[in-house]
């Protein structure tokens, strides 16, 4: 290993023990840990002075608690190091949740690093590994990267945007002008994010807080943040969010974050009970009103009257400015799916109000497609004129048209097993049938049959999930690596004006439908359902629809899914690079087992003008039949670099450097990639990676077991055939 963990009691005598020890880390960047065991409380922090930074812990009230220090030590640690490795270390041991983090930087440090991020991530794997096998955490980082509190805690590091869209929200509780702030934002903005990050900020003591931790720009925020606490002390405040199953799920996230707790996430009925110095609110185009609201008319009507509101006229949107001196509300125009939804007539009167201040979020964060992909599904259902024929310019988003139902259905649960967090999601156009009888298939089509979702809260979690549909009502809000979206057969499109149609009896959703008289109104409900569900897939989204013609308008502009690659093309080797050109290595891939490869002579050039960041990308020969389902033999294939992350279930090119030869270049294979990890009745780690050919044919996979690992590295994921 290139690092150690050595732990000593927090108390008088760990100075000179780290002297005696440690004496070349003195004034060297390290990391440390700083815990609790019985009440597991911790800190964790950094630092180039450990002497005299855990001196001036040891005199603070709150960290006297705490009763051992774990110093993580490398000589490969410089400042930039330090900084990530503790970056990380927070982000992850607060959604672990074994420890309850006492820190109050939150990961919002956004350093100018020397060298790029990612070179640190493989030492911090190794760190983790020895964490989890001295007991402090508890998870593997990928089932920690698929967790809601990993996804929506504000311990995550937040990007330039996002900290800029912070100030602007803090400025916003500093404008004595400013009972409400309305801040848009469309789907995959980050609202839930700054909703959290913002709670967790008004919510820590700025004690807690290491302001030397912070850059230039994090110091500004700083000092607005300061400007705020010194106007606002004590501040009797909750997050405010409609729907009940993503309410359940941030309550859950809330239960787990130190100075946090379930009870500060309420829904709207709960603003009547008490006044609030500041209410937060996610979702705010699913505040409801008067209409279609089933068993929840009589409370909306008591909560009405307890307020001295109109019910006829008012909406949950009212109660919120009555019980609240300030108000902060995300919103998005394009999220609202039924008619008990709020009107935008309603926010629209309110942005225009003198007391209200408008920002709006811009950035998209959450589909890897990006700004480009969010473009593209606004332009298939509102400006089909100005939509490219066959539009690809959102990198490698994985976006793609079946025409076969179960087709769709074994990709997405293939993705669930290499990636997790991969949902079948479709429109309100099946009666849930299911619900009170567990034996009978709610969806059918062809001969594919489908149930709904056999929970409403929290159902994208929930331990069938894979097996079942959900719905707009169980996923807006969440996060998925891949969503599979069935558009049912209430939507459909007339290929002679250009115009989609509703078909209002296949629409099964009665409070979604029941008092809508224009067709029209209800369109444009059920079309922000489906812009809604197909923004939820973080790194691909797949598409079945189930009425021909608008099968055949979506085919125009999404690629379709095809069982067969072609093996030719007509793809030019250049000698010399441009702009649009990525490196082509000649080298042949093995598909089969390792075997020597003649070094790289000649680097030449092929153009692609559909990517983005081309220094990150390479393309190479793979030739043999082991990895035939995925690649035929001869493939010229497009990789990525290979910089660090999860590797489980991604086909990866592997380099070998057991056999070396000056002549010759090292041995080469591409296999899809798991690993595991597991310990021996000594206490010992063990690791085991296996390399897995995706063949017709038999065979044998590769297993690199402890030492044997060392002579192996990734150094490139696979993209696609090209």
């Amino acid at each position: 290993m290139n690092f150690s963990i050595n732990q000593y009691p927090f108390d008088s005598e760990l100075e000179s023990k780290i002297i005696n020890n440690h004496n070349t880390f003195l004034n060297w960047p390290l990391v440390y840990f700083l815990e609790e065991k019985n009440n597991k409380d911790a800190y964790v922090g950094e630092t180039t002075d450990v002497l005299t930074r855990l001196k001036t812990h040891s005199k603070s009230e709150k960290k006297q608690s705490l009763s051992f220090v774990n110093l993580i030590l490398s000589d490969l640690f410089n400042k930039s190091a330090a900084l990530d490795i503790e970056s990380n270390l927070i982000r992850y041991i607060a959604a672990d949740g074994q420890y309850s983090l006492q820190n109050g930087n939150l990961g919002i440090s956004n350093h100018q690093y020397y060298q790029q991020k990612e070179i640190y991530w493989d030492l911090f794997k190794g760190i983790w590994d020895e964490l989890r096998s001295i007991g402090i955490a508890r998870h593997s980082l990928e089932h920690i990267d698929n967790s809601d509190l990993f996804k929506y805690s504000p311990y995550k590091s937040l990007s330039k945007e996002q900290v800029i869209g912070l100030k602007t929200i803090l400025k916003c509780l500093l404008d004595e002008k400013a009972k409400v702030s309305l801040i848009h934002g469309g789907a995959g903005t980050g609202k839930s994010i700054l909703a959290i990050f913002l709670f967790k900020l008004l919510k820590t003591n700025l004690d807690d807080f290491n302001y030397a931790d912070f850059d230039e720009d994090d110091e500004e925020l700083f000092d607005t943040l300061k400007e705020v606490k010194a106007k606002y002390t004590d501040l009797k405040m909750a997050l405010v969010i409609p729907m009940a199953s993503f309410r359940q799920t941030i309550a859950n996230v809330f239960k787990n974050i130190k100075g946090l707790n379930s009870k500060m996430v309420i829904g709207p009925s709960e603003i009547v009970k008490q006044k609030y110095d500041l209410l937060i609110v996610d979702e705010g185009h699913r505040l409801r009103r008067r209409v279609n609201l089933g068993s929840y008319f009589g409370t909306f009507d008591k909560n009405c009257e307890a307020l001295g509101l109109d019910k006829m006229t008012s909406s949950e949107l009212d109660w919120l400015q009555l019980q609240s001196e300030k108000s902060i509300i995300f919103y998005d125009q394009f999220q609202s799916i039924k008619p008990s939804d709020t009107t935008p007539e309603s926010f629209n009167n309110l942005k225009n109000a003198a007391t209200t201040r408008n920002e709006k979020l811009i950035t998209q964060f959450r589909v890897k497609g990006g700004n480009q992909y969010v473009k593209l599904i606004h332009q298939l259902f509102d400006n089909q004129n100005n939509l490219e024929t066959n539009s690809s310019k959102f990198g490698f988003y994985d976006l793609l048209l079946f025409e076969d139902l179960d087709e769709m259905i074994d990709k997405i649960q293939n993705k669930e097993k290499q990636l997790g967090l991969s949902r079948l999601v479709a429109g309100f156009a099946w009666e849930w049938i299911s619900k009170n009888d567990k034996s009978l298939f709610d969806i059918q089509i062809e001969k594919t049959k489908l149930q709904w979702n056999s929970v409403d809260k929290d159902w994208v979690n929930s331990t069938n999930a894979i097996n079942e549909v959900g719905c707009i009502h169980t996923t807006q809000g969440y996060d998925l690596n891949y969503t599979g979206v069935i558009i049912g057969p209430e939507l459909d499109y007339d290929l002679e004006t250009n115009k989609f149609i509703v078909y209002k009896e296949k629409y099964k959703d009665k409070n979604g439908k029941n008092s809508i008289k224009e067709d029209d109104v209800l369109l444009d409900y059920i079309i922000n359902i489906y812009k809604t569900i197909l923004f939820r897939g973080i790194e691909g989204t797949y598409i079945y629809v189930c009425n021909p013609n608008l099968r055949e308008y979506f085919s125009q502009f999404i690629p379709k899914f095809s069982t067969t690659i072609k093996k030719k093309s007509n793809i030019e080797i250049l000698d010399k690079p441009s702009e649009q050109t990525i490196p082509f290595y000649n080298l042949e891939i093995a598909a089969g087992n390792f075997s020597e490869q003649q070094k790289v002579e000649n680097l030449r050039y092929i153009e692609l003008t559909n990517v983005t960041n081309k220094e990150d990308y390479f393309v190479c020969k793979v030739v043999g039949e082991s990895m035939n389902k995925i690649i035929p033999n001869g493939s010229l294939c497009l990789f990525k670099k290979y910089t660090g992350g999860s590797r489980n279930g991604l086909i990866v090119l592997v380099e070998s450097s057991e056999i070396y030869d000056s002549d010759f270049g090292c041995n080469y294979t591409i296999k899809e990639y798991s690993s595991k990890k597991s310990i021996d009745e000594d206490g010992w780690s063990h690791e085991e990676i296996t390399l897995k050919p995706l063949s017709t044919e038999q065979y044998e996979p590769i297993v690199l077991r402890d030492e044997e690992i060392n002579h192996f590295q990734v150094i490139g994921t696979f993209i696609k055939v090209l």
